[in-house]
Formats: C-alpha cells, structure tokens, sequence
C-alpha cells in the first residue's frame, strides 16, 4: 500500500500548483476591474495549510491553533493569547472577563459607566450595554478619529470602571496618557485592535499596553482566517477567566481531548455542587463556545508568516496615498497619526471641509460607478444607529467632530493588494469629479 505522507506529499505539490495559478497576480484595468477597499491575499502556504489540517482530521482546535497561538503571541510580545470565533467575540470576551465575580469590587457590575466613542464600531461597544453597563461618549480628534483624550477626565465620575476603546484604521490612540488615568483613577482598558494588528506607540505593539487586548481575523484585517480573532493579556488571572469564558464557562483547563491534567478530576468541591463531582462539567463562569477550528488556525498560520510584509505594503500605500491627496487639501482634511506612534494602516480617512461643491454621498456613488470601493467610519455616530434606540448611555460634553464623521468621512483602501496603479486611478477619479463640479 501507498504510504499515507506520500499520498499527502502529493497532495501537497497539487494545492501549491492550483495556489500558484489562481493566485497569481492580474493585471488591472481601471475602469473594469475593482479597486477594493480590502480584502484577502493567499497563496500556496495557506492553502496547503488548510488541506493539511483537514486531512489532519482533528475538525477544533489542534495543531495548528497552538501554534498560531504561541507565534502570535511572541509577536506581540504579550504573555498569553487566545484564538476566538471574531474580533467581536474578543472583545466580548475581554469585557465579560471583567465582570467576573473573581474580581472582587474591581468587576464591572451593572450600571457602572464606561468611556468610549460614538465614532466607531457596534462590537466595541455593544459587549458594554449587553452587561448593563453605561457607555460615557467622548468626542474624538478630526483627522486622527481617537478620542480626545483631554476630555476624558471630565468624563469621569464615581462610577467610572473602564475605559474601551479602538485605535482607528490601524492609528494608536494616545496611550501614553490614556494608561496614565487609567493608573489615576484605577481603571480597566480594553483595547481593541482589531484594525490595528502590527501597530506600535512608542515602540511597543499597541493591545499590550492595556488589560485586554482584542483582534479580529475577518478578511478586511490585516491577517485572515475567513472568520477569527484573538483577546490576549499579561495578567495570568484574567487569561484564566476569558479563557473559561471562551470554553462554555467551565472550571477545568484541560485542553480539548484531553482528561485530568490536574490529577484532581474526581475531588473538586466547587459551588453548590457535590463533592468529586466531575471537573470537566463544573462551570465558573457564565460562558459559551467561542473557539476556532484547526483549518481557521491554518489558514492564520500562513498569513502569519507574510505579516511583517502586509504591514509594510499597507504603510506604503496610505503614504502614496497621502503624497497623492496633498494636491487635494483644501478639500479634505487628511489623516494625521498620533505623536509617537508607528501605525499599521488599516485605511486611508478622508473627511471633506465642506459641502459646497460636493457632498460625501454624490463622491462615493460616483466612484462606485468607477468601480472604486469605499467605506464609512463604520457606524459614524453611533447613536443616531436604529438599535441604540431605547439603550442607556451618557454623553459627556459635546460630540462635534462625531457628528461630522457622520455626515462627511470616508475612508478607501490601503490593503495589501492594492498597488500604484490602482491607487492612481482613484485618486485621478477623485481629483475628476472634484473639478468638474467647480466648473
């Protein structure tokens, strides 16, 4: 009989055949072919990958997760990190850990408050209103799209627990003196980094810097595994709560398949429940399944190794991008990075002075038209968004800048498959419509 490596082997050598070909580079036609905001860029690592964990078998995680784990992990240089089903279960996950009873007066309890803005997106959110607590809105900085982190202070109130927050299309907020008050008034922070994976302040990878950090692995991000995401931390306590969050709650930490790594199965007395009552069915933690499979890690696996590379294509096209709208000005207010910061461009923000000649609506079905995606800041205001109808909330101060990003800010692509060709032609489509409106 055929040995089983090399029927594999040969398997193999097929997929990076059939990669090679249907991911080969195209030539771009402007005007025909699409200019996408994002999207994914595989080729034969992640394919072969994902053949080999199916073949594997082992349909959760396995392999390939622990790896991907221990890889990203050393990459951020953070202390433990856990795969999730989406960047929106991590941050849920982050949250909900902070609830935890095993807190003490430390967890977040219904209806205490917590700082974020309205110019983002629902997830970053919405973890916040699920467990009854009030989300305090704070403006954010026109150009940058963090919040003002001046105005944070007058946000706080006795009730103050956390502050959550993302860094917007791959810009750091400033965390040197967000982790100050943080410190001031001991307060959590969440970072989201779902759209910031590879982005530093001060050097150091930003998610790291506060309690949690959270990423999301869909095909827009930086890496993909078609759906996916990770929540990691330095503080070994909160990684076993989120942990046994993310795996139905329970109190065991025996990996999937495996039994009685405690030596202690039989002899927990826990709760209100017998004595000797089986570990692996005792729950701490009000918690789901919110796993990955071992294909989603495969496919991560690779991408993971063309990281360093996606991060220097994305700042490459933002500051073409940049250079190029220069000429464009005293139309747009241009994006401007945080002091001290060494983003991962998620997107390139474009936010028009004014409406005089055109608004945000007419410019971005024109350049549909053009077969030019673009996108919104996601949900602009959030409170203007039909489910925030009803919900509890506070703002504090005003929301100016919040309410322009509304009407007037959008953002086009800087993703990896992007190239100076395409990013040309959307900004000669811009400049077009701009001046042919002036006449």
């Amino acid at each position: 009989m055929e040995h089983l490596d090399d029927i594999r082997k040969k398997i193999s050598d097929l997929v990076i055949h059939y990669s090679n070909i249907k991911y080969a580079k195209k030539s771009f036609t402007p005007g025909f072919d699409k200019v996408l905001v994002s999207g994914k860029v595989l080729d034969h690592e992640e394919t072969v990958n994902m053949v080999n964990a199916a073949l594997d078998g082992h349909l959760t995680t396995g392999r390939f997760n622990l790896e991907f784990e221990k890889k990203l992990s050393a990459f951020l240089n953070t202390n433990y990190l856990l795969t999730v089903n989406s960047g929106s279960s991590a941050n849920l996950i982050a949250f909900a850990s902070l609830t935890s009873p095993k807190l003490g007066s430390k967890a977040i309890k219904a209806g205490d408050e917590v700082i974020t803005v309205a110019a983002g997106f629902p997830t970053t959110i919405n973890p916040i209103l699920l467990y009854k607590a009030v989300p305090v809105f704070v403006d954010v900085k026109m150009g940058n799209y963090n919040i003002d982190e001046e105005k944070i202070e007058s946000a706080i109130t006795k009730k103050t627990k956390a502050i959550m927050l993302a860094h917007t299309l791959g810009n750091p907020f400033n965390l040197e003196t967000i982790v100050k008050i943080c410190k001031k008034y001991n307060l959590w922070l969440i970072e989201d980094s779902c759209d910031a994976l590879g982005s530093k302040f001060n050097g150091q990878y930003v998610g790291t810097f506060g309690d949690f950090g959270t990423l999301s692995f869909y095909p827009a991000h930086h890496i993909t595994m078609g759906e996916g995401g990770a929540v990691f931390t330095n503080n070994i306590k909160l990684k076993k709560i989120a942990e046994s969050i993310r795996d139905w709650g329970r109190d065991c930490f025996c990996a999937p398949g495996k039994d009685n790594s405690c030596g202690r199965r039989f002899c927990w007395k826990l709760g209100n429940l017998p004595e000797g009552y089986d570990h692996k069915y005792i729950y701490s933690n009000l918690g789901f399944n919110l796993k990955i499979t071992d294909m989603q890690a495969a496919c991560g696996l690779g991408q993971l190794k063309k990281l360093n590379n996606f991060i220097e294509k994305r700042n490459y096209n933002f500051n073409y991008l940049q250079k190029r709208f220069k000429d464009l000005e005293e139309f747009f207010i241009l994006p401007r990075k945080t002091i001290n910061t060494e983003p991962s461009w998620f997107g390139f923000p474009l936010t028009i002075r004014n409406s005089k000649y055109f608004n945000r609506n007419e410019l971005i079905k024109y350049l549909e038209q053009k077969n030019i995606h673009s996108r919104l800041l996601f949900a602009g205001n959030i409170l203007k968004q039909p489910y925030m109808i009803g919900q509890t909330y506070k703002v504090s101060g005003k929301l100016e800048n919040t309410e322009k990003i509304l009407f007037d800010t959008f953002w086009l692509g800087v993703f990896p498959g992007s190239d100076n060709q395409m990013l040309d032609y959307v900004v000669d489509s811009v400049s077009e419509y701009i001046f042919s409106k002036k006449k």
